[in-house]
Formats: C-alpha cells, structure tokens, sequence
C-alpha cells in the first residue's frame, strides 16, 4: 500500500523533518490507534473528546489550531463526520489526509434498515475494498494525488457527490432521503438521519467501522506506512508499532471469540443500532434497535414495535448508552425478566491513549458476556 504526498511535502527539504510530524485524529479510538503506530516518537492530537458525539460536535479554538498545525490528519471519514470535511480542507489544506473508511481491504458494511434485523445476509450488505475488484484496492487512494489532499472533496458541498466513488455507491441513492419515506416513524422524525449531521438511512455506510478489530489491524498498518513517508528517520519505529499493535489485536480477537462463541444465537436489542461491526465479527447479532441516532429517543411507534420485535424473539438483554432512558428496559420488558447493560463505542470514561482501542473492544465483549450469559 502506497500513500502519495502532497507536492507542498516533497519541497520539503530533508531537514525540515526533523521535528515529528504533527498528527490530528478525529475519535479516541482513531487518536489510540495513531499513538499506538507514534510511541515512544511523538503523540497526535486528538479533535473530538470521548465523551462527545462525532456526528454533531463543534470544534474549540484549541482543537481547529491543532488541526490548523497538522502535517497529517487521519479520520474515519465522511461517513462518520461529515462536518469535518470542510473545516480539514480549510485548517489543514496542506496536511496529508488519511480518511480510513478509504483504506483498501476495509470492511465497509451498510446500515440496516427497520426494526428487525433477523435474517440479516453479510454477503449482500458489505463492500470489502480489499476483495472488490471495481476498487482495484481502491485504487490504494495512495496512487491518486488528490486523494492526498482531498481535493474532490474540498468544493463538495454537503459531500453529495461522495456517492460518485465506486466506494461509495451505496449514498448514490441518498439524495433527499427518499427511502425514509416509506418508514412509519419518518412522521415523528425521531429516527431522521440529518438531525446530528449523519446519514443512517438504509442501505448507506454505517460509520461505526473502528469497531471490527479487523479494521482496526489493517488500519495500523496504514497509518504506519503514511508515517514513514513523512518521517522517514523514523520509518522502521512505526513499522516496528505497528507489527506490535496488530499482534497484540489478533490475540484480542481470538480472546474475545472464545468469550463470545458460547453466547451466538442470544437475542438481544440495541439503543442505537452502532454496533453492527461488532456483532458481525464476533457472531452475535441484535434482534433491533430501539433508535437510528444516538442522538435521539424512539417514538412511541417505533417503542412498540421494538417491545413486539424482543418479545417474539424473547430477548434476554438491550444494551444501552449514556442517553438511554431506563424507564425504557421496564417498557420493553413489560414486566418480563430483560437485564440490560451499558456500551461505550467510544471510550467516553476512559483515557485517551494507545490502550484505549483494546479498552473499548474487550468493554464492548465483557458487557455482552455479562448481559447474555443465562
């Protein structure tokens, strides 16, 4: 995997690197797997605190400056933080961006349409860069100049035009929503994708890529590889990291696939439906969702049809988050016995750092393991 520079880089002369390139990340599990690949050579900045939401967050002073400063900017992508295309193109203009939705080989998987998602095929819901041949390793994004500074992205107005990459053809039939038109709770607008800034209709990216593990490995060795570009000196550090973290993320892998083998088959719903990369990796998939949004709460309606959707499927377990209503358990639960515990997709109560990605991976399987075990 290559990753061209931009030419403003290679005018650079050799000993103007020799101060560590400054990096700024999105989300903490992106900022850990940056200081994972940087230990003991330098430390990225982080732009979205754990505990905010990526899809609506605005920017401090301090956190558009580390962006301004930024020789590298590496963010999940459009799909995740829509906002952030236009402020990195005006803050960082200069900078290298490394969007890793783009990274050749990611699992892209779409979001899921409904209440229920019993009878869910991963075949026919997911866009592998690596094994799709129109990507042609999507064409590395490394090979393509403006990849290097966004620059199709820079006069991209709401990103509309995003859907025209082979990539991404999946926001090609996105335009104006239409395909909420048929939801019942479309007249409610609780579960309307626009109102924190990010697309969760049916069959759009779901952004939520950070939590497959698999993504996560391949991601080092990206960010890896653009390190050594710019810092070369220290090159064989990064690859060294790098190596390091993807061992460390194999074994996690098994460790928890053990742990949650016993428990596929389980029903269970979610608050909001963030978790389908996790589910899919490890086997244990969600019977629904009681929202789309993380930033809203269901409507009646919708309640309703999530109570009948766990009571048909006589689920043991809904995974909340920190806006989670808990009169909400009593109301699907109706009196029946359905535990529930917390997810934390994010890292919101930990500390940002290189232990934070195993963190909120081994938080994710121990509350399954807790809230589905008989």
């Amino acid at each position: 995997m290559r990753y061209i520079l931009p030419a403003s880089f290679l005018l650079l002369s050799t000993a103007a690197w020799a101060d560590v390139p400054r990096v700024a990340t999105d989300i903490a599990p992106v900022h850990s797997l940056v200081s994972q690949v940087m230990a003991g050579v330098g430390t990225p900045d982080l732009t979205i605190p754990p505990g905010a939401s990526p899809h609506s967050y605005a920017m401090r002073p301090s956190e558009a400056r580390a962006l301004a400063g930024a020789d590298l900017v590496v963010w999940v992508g459009h799909a995740l933080t829509p906002w952030m295309g236009e402020p990195i193109d005006a803050l960082a203009g200069d900078a290298l961006h490394l969007e890793l939705e783009d990274v050749a080989g990611t699992l892209v998987l779409k979001n899921r349409a409904g209440v229920a998602f019993e009878a869910h095929d991963h075949d026919d819901d997911h866009d592998d860069h690596a094994g799709d041949e129109d990507h042609d390793a999507h064409d590395d994004h490394a090979d393509n100049d403006d990849h290097a500074d966004h620059d199709d992205h820079a006069d991209d107005e709401g990103h509309d035009d995003h859907a025209d990459d082979e990539g991404h053809d999946d926001h090609a039939d996105d335009e104006g929503h239409d395909d909420h038109a048929d939801d019942d709770d479309h007249a409610d607008h609780d579960d309307h994708a626009d109102d924190d800034g990010h697309n969760h209709a049916a069959g759009a990216i779901d952004p939520h890529l950070w939590l497959d593990p698999v993504n996560a490995s391949l991601w080092l060795g990206a960010i890896s590889d653009v390190l050594g570009q710019l810092d070369p000196e220290n090159a064989d550090i990064y690859a060294a990291n790098a190596a390091k973290g993807q061992a460390e993320l194999s074994d996690l892998q098994t460790s928890i696939q053990a742990q949650l083998s016993p428990l596929q088959g389980r029903p269970f719903a979610v608050f909001h439906d963030a978790y389908h990369y996790f589910e899919a990796r490890f086997g244990v998939e969600a019977s629904a969702a009681l929202s789309l949004s993380d930033g809203s709460a269901p409507s009646a309606a919708r309640l309703a049809e999530v109570r009948e959707v766990v009571q048909s499927v006589k689920a043991v377990c809904v995974f909340t988050e920190p806006q989670f209503n808990p009169g909400l358990v009593a109301a699907l639960a109706e009196g029946g016995d359905m535990k529930s515990a917390p997810l934390d997709p994010l890292g919101a109560e930990l500390t940002p750092g290189p232990a934070l990605y195993g963190e909120v991976i081994q938080g994710l399987a121990t509350s399954f393991t807790e809230c589905l075990s008989e």
